[in-house]
């Protein structure tokens, strides 16, 4: 059960503002003139993606409380009717800044590069023609508009799918005329078109499929005349509910439930701005949704595919420079990974430096006759990650390959159950981890025969065994031999896989039994040194802090004097610099070209400098409902790097940190020092070939 709060509701901040003021932070890249072009595009995009998550998870259930008539608040102590109010407000504020934005600046600035959208007012008789066939040849064959009346009531709307509202006059061969019909524009159509450069005179020139769809509807309507078109998009409660009394099959429950996402309860509906007020209210009476959930917008109205743009384009001069990883110096000669993690512990930086020797651990492990088993946790991965083909060619080969899918990864779920069903054909032992935990722990161990006995040889990350992420996330990863720590990391293995009680383990921390104690304990430490007159100190990174007991315990360490920077990139319900209760803590988040994902607690502790990687953020849901671990570095020659390159460049950026207020606002302060950026620096010192 949680402690009991010590401190009142007003020194705590709200997890949903705090998220839409991250959502900021990462629309102010897009904003930044300093950002290469492309991947200001880019950045507005994600803060799309992200926005659409939001609304589908955090509104979604804020929405399902206030139906089912709670009027419980959180630590915060804002009740849900009147957190969402505030939610709706700045979520219309943030997305009209995205399309002011989008409007006003990244557009006009493509067009001047010659990647030019062509208005539809703007197309010529060649332009014309040329849209004309691809709608008739591409388009037009997969559309199934379907008129509204008594036979045909209104269609069952994808999650985010995008959707024109048809408004006409007239009637048909059957002498309908019902007004209205709804055009549903599938998923594998584009929904940008690149048009052939003797057309534009330029080098990239495009134009929506929205566009398109609006000037050929009339196509699907032979007869009628169409008083307006307009697109619109809805999206839903994306969260699955899954009975832990009723379910019996975490996998076939999980199969049974996928389908469902896609026709939750709509939450947002987004309209063209030139959308009327008449079908407008239609739209919204269709989905039960109220005024409040309406975000006109000036533009498309899925932003996200647009993400497509930067990808497509081969302009080099207005992207980020390539990215060529570096190697630990000890890899670079070394071909055999076994021996080089015998020969001491390796830390790998991403992705500054390269996840191959990840890849390459796992590869021999599968190539290697000596090794007999291999065991992996799986939360994302990709849909076709080189790592499950070494799983699946080590499984081929006869070895015990055992592999936890976390079968509830949100919007990974369909994949992992893809690998969950490829494993098993091969013989590999698939476990969906503990029902009602999440196995999020990032784990990898291979026991291999040697010296006439076994060894085992471990890898432990703060970040997912993804090939594709790791060269955008920040994250730390330890190959180690020490059989203390390997004898850990197989205790863990067995707990999820087998039955039994929880054991002591020698230095991991694991939730949910021991993370969180030792993470109060290691911060009491603190706070009782500083008291008695000594030297305290705490440093934490991570992607979110709201957990109150941690909270509150950093709260009563400030104030002995313990000085306290946390490195927050996301989310954080701490109140910083409030006289008599935070003076003593900063906050700052870091918004760069590589998201900051990973987690690193470090603690003073006398001059021993104990310093932790974790897969968990200070968050009730990684301390209380999932499997994780947090690992030490025990080589000091490993603990000076993890200070010197996860910790001191951020504490010293002062071009992407941003620091927070009492108030949860955050700004970039100005510096007349020489401009530090922390991502810069690591590209500069561990990937120098850039």
């Amino acid at each position: 059960m949680p402690a009991p709060r010590r401190y009142p509701a007003d020194h705590f901040l709200n997890r949903e503002l705090s998220l839409l003021a991250f959502n900021r932070r990462v629309l102010a890249q897009a904003a930044d003139a300093t950002v290469p072009l492309l991947e200001r595009l880019r950045f507005l995009c994600i803060v799309s993606s992200n926005l659409d998550e939001f609304f589908e998870i955090r509104v979604a259930g804020l929405k399902e409380q206030i139906k089912l008539g709670s009027h419980i608040a959180d630590s915060d102590g804002l009740a849900p009717q009147e957190l969402l109010r505030r939610v709706e407000l700045q979520a219309h504020a943030l997305i009209a800044e995205q399309y002011a934005l989008l409007n006003g600046t990244i557009l006009p600035a493509l067009a001047t590069e010659g990647i030019v959208f062509v208005r539809r007012s703007l197309w010529t008789e060649a332009q014309n023609a040329w849209i004309r066939a691809y709608f008739l040849r591409e388009v037009m064959p997969v559309l199934t508009p379907i008129g509204l009346d008594p036979a045909h009531p209104f269609p069952r709307v994808l999650n985010k799918s995008l959707n024109f509202a048809v408004e006409l006059e007239g009637t048909d061969a059957f002498g309908r005329s019902s007004g209205a019909a709804i055009v549903q524009a599938p998923r594998a159509l584009p929904r940008v078109i690149q048009l052939p450069r003797e057309l534009t005179g330029v080098e990239h020139g495009f134009v929506f499929l929205s566009s398109v769809l609006h000037q050929q509807v009339g196509e699907l309507f032979a007869g009628m005349n169409v008083l307006g078109c307009y697109q619109f998009r809805v999206t839903r409660n994306s969260d699955l509910f899954v009975d832990d009394e009723e379910v019996k099959n975490l996998r076939t429950a999980l199969q049974g439930e996928l389908p469902q996402r896609h026709l939750g309860d709509a939450v947002r509906l987004e309209v063209a701005d030139n959308c009327s007020e008449l079908m407008t209210d239609f739209l919204l009476q269709q989905f039960e949704l109220g005024r409040e959930d309406l975000y006109r917008v000036p533009g498309i109205v899925n932003l996200v595919r647009l993400i497509s743009v930067p990808d497509g384009v081969d302009r080099p001069d207005l992207k980020y420079p390539p990215l060529q990883p570096g190697l630990p110096r000890l890899l670079t000669k070394r071909h055999d990974i076994f021996a080089s993690i015998r020969r001491q512990d390796i830390l790998l930086h991403h992705p500054f430096q390269s996840f191959n020797p990840v890849i390459q651990f796992l590869q021999q492990a599968a190539d290697d006759p000596q090794v007999v088993a291999i065991k992996m946790t799986v939360y994302r991965t990709g849909t076709d990650s080189v790592l499950m083909e070494h799983l699946l060619r080590a499984a081929r080969a006869g070895k015990e390959v055992t592999v936890v899918v976390e079968l509830m990864a949100r919007f990974d779920e369909e994949a992992n159950l893809n690998i969950a069903a490829r494993l098993e054909e091969v013989g590999a032992h698939v476990v969906y981890g503990v029902f009602g935990y999440k196995t999020h722990a990032k784990m990898l161990m291979v026991l291999r025969r040697e010296d006439g006995g076994y060894r085992r040889y471990a890898h432990l990350g703060t970040g997912n065994y993804h090939p594709r992420t790791t060269r955008s996330y920040t994250d730390f990863g330890l190959l180690t031999a020490r059989e203390e720590i390997s004898e850990d990391v197989n205790e863990v293995f067995k707990q999820i896989t087998g039955l039994g009680r929880h054991k002591a383990l020698n230095h991991l921390l694991q939730a949910p039994f021991t993370l969180h104690t030792s993470m109060l304990a290691l911060i009491r430490a603190e706070t009782a040194t500083a008291r008695a007159g000594g030297k305290a100190r705490i440093i934490a990174k991570m992607n979110a802090l709201l957990e109150p007991e941690i909270i509150e315990a950093l709260y009563d360490a400030s104030q002995a004097g313990v000085k306290i920077e946390l490195l927050v990139r996301g989310v954080c319900a701490l109140r910083p610099g409030v006289p008599g209760l935070s003076e003593n803590i900063r906050v700052r988040s870091v918004i760069g070209r590589f998201l900051e994902h990973s987690r690193i607690f470090y603690f003073h502790a006398g001059g021993e400098q104990r310093i932790y990687l974790s897969s968990a953020d200070w968050m009730e849901r990684n301390f209380f409902r999932r499997i994780e671990v947090c690992f030490p570095l025990l080589d000091p020659r490993l603990k000076r790097r993890v200070i010197r390159e996860g910790l001191r460049p951020y504490l010293a950026d002062n071009s992407q940190a941003w620091d927070m207020d009492a108030d949860g606002d955050y700004a970039i302060r100005p510096s007349r020092r020489a401009r530090i950026s922390a991502q810069e620096l690591l590209l500069s010192e561990l990937a120098p070939s850039l």
